[in-house]
C-alpha cells in the first residue's frame, strides 16, 4: 500500500483561544519547569537526539526516581515528549503540543538552552554513550555481514520499497547528475540502480565486510563508475566531495545520531541537491535491537522532517508504503530551500 503526502492540504482549522485561567496554568508550568539547573541540561542534550531514561541517568550521572520526576515536570510543560520503544521510553524535545500564545516563549528557551556549553564531565558521560551505541551497531554488522539480506528481510526487504525508491530518484528536480553519495550501501543492491543514473557514485560505510560485499556486486555487474570509501559521514576522506544527491536507506535506525548524520550529509550536498532518506516509521519492536542491530525503533516522520530543517533542507515529497508485516516504511526526500 503506497500513499503519499505531496499534494495533500490540510482543512482549515480555527482553534478556540484559551481560557485565562488555562493561559495562566501553561505559562506557570513552562516558567517552572524551565527553573532548573538539571532541566535546562536535559533540554540541551535533547537538542539533536532522544535518549532513554537510563541513558539520560548515565549522563547526568543521576538515580532514576529524581530524573524521572524532572522528566514528568518537563512533559506536564510540553517541553519534552516520551514514545514507548518495548519496554522502554525514549525522550525528544517537544515542538509540538504547547498553546500557540506560549510557542515564542517555549521557542526562546530552546534557543537560549542551545547556547549553553555542558559541563565537562557530563559532555564526556554523552560522548562515550554516543560511542558504544555507535559500536554496538558495528559490532553487529562486523558480526553478521554474511546474514544482511535475511537479517533485513526480517522486518523489511529490500525488494519492497526499492523500486519506489528508484522511482522517486528518478524524478526528484536534480539540474545535475553527476555524483551521487550512498551512505550505509548494505550489500550494494540500490548502487546498482544508481550506477546506470549517475556519472560517480560513492559508496560509504563503516563495516568492512559490508563494504567488501558492496563491491564484490558491483564487480560482477560491471560497473566501473563506483568508489568505495571506509569510513562514516564525518571521514576526512569526503573532503571536498558534492554530491548533487545522497542516498541514506535504512541506515538511519542504525546510527547513534541521525540528526548529526542528515547534518553531516547536508554540509556536502552541492548546489540544488538532495537528499533521499528511506527508513522505518516509529515501531514497538524490541525485538529488532537484538536481532537487526537496531539502535531506533523507526522515526516518527515529524522527527526526520525536524532534523532536515535543522540541517537547512526543506521537504520536496514523501512517500509511506505499509508492510505486510506490519511496519511501515517513509522515503524522504529533502533539498535545500
Amino acid at each position: 500500500m503506497v500513499s503519499s503526502n505531496t499534494a495533500r492540504v490540510a482543512p482549515a482549522v480555527t482553534e478556540q483561544p484559551a481560557e485565562p485561567e488555562e493561559q495562566l496554568a501553561a505559562l506557570t508550568a513552562l516558567c517552572k519547569a524551565s527553573g532548573d539547573t538539571l532541566r535546562l541540561l536535559v533540554l540541551r542534550v535533547l537538542r539533536k537526539d532522544s535518549f532513554g531514561v537510563s541513558e539520560l541517568c548515565a549522563i547526568f550521572d543521576i538515580r532514576q526516581p529524581a530524573l524521572s520526576h524532572h522528566l514528568k515536570v518537563l512533559a506536564g510543560a510540553g517541553l519534552v515528549a516520551a514514545r514507548r520503544e518495548g519496554n522502554s521510553s525514549f525522550y525528544r524535545r517537544s515542538e509540538l503540543g504547547q498553546q500557540p500564545e506560549l510557542a515564542g516563549l517555549k521557542h526562546s528557551i530552546f534557543e537560549a538552552v542551545d547556547q549553553i556549553e555542558l559541563p565537562r564531565d557530563v559532555e564526556a558521560r554523552l560522548l562515550a554513550l554516543q560511542q558504544q551505541r555507535e559500536e554496538n551497531s558495528r559490532s553487529f554488522f562486523r558480526l553478521n555481514a554474511d546474514k544482511f539480506r535475511e537479517q533485513q528481510d526480517l522486518i523489511a526487504s529490500y525488494e519492497q520499497y526499492a523500486d519506489i525508491v528508484a522511482q522517486v530518484l528518478r524524478d526528484a528536480p536534480l539540474a545535475e547528475r553527476g555524483t551521487v553519495l550512498e551512505v550505509g550501501p548494505g550489500d550494494g543492491s540500490f548502487l546498482l540502480e544508481l550506477a546506470p543514473e549517475f556519472d560517480r557514485v560513492v559508496a560509504l560505510d563503516n563495516a568492512p565486510g559490508m563494504l567488501e560485499q558492496a563491491r564484490d556486486k558491483v564487480a560482477a555487474a560491471g560497473h566501473d563508475n563506483v568508489e568505495f570509501i571506509l569510513g562514516d559521514t564525518k571521514s576526512r576522506k569526503l573532503k571536498g566531495l558534492e554530491p548533487d544527491c545522497a542516498v541514506i536507506n535504512m541506515v538511519l535506525h542504525h546510527t547513534p545520531s541521525p540528526g548529526e548524520v542528515l547534518q553531516d550529509v547536508a554540509r556536502h550536498l552541492g548546489e540544488g541537491g538532495v537528499i533521499l532518506v528511506t527508513d522505518l516509521c516509529n515501531h514497538d519492536q524490541g525485538w529488532a535491537r537484538e536481532n537487526c542491530g537496531d539502535l531506533w525503533l523507526g522515526f516518527d516522520p515529524a522527527d526526520l522532517a525536524q532534523w532536515a530543517q535543522e540541517a537547512g533542507l526543506d521537504e520536496v515529497a514523501s512517500v509511506y508504503l505499509a508492510q505486510r508485516n506490519g511496519f511501515q516504511v517513509q522515503v524522504r526526500l529533502f533539498g535545500r530551500a
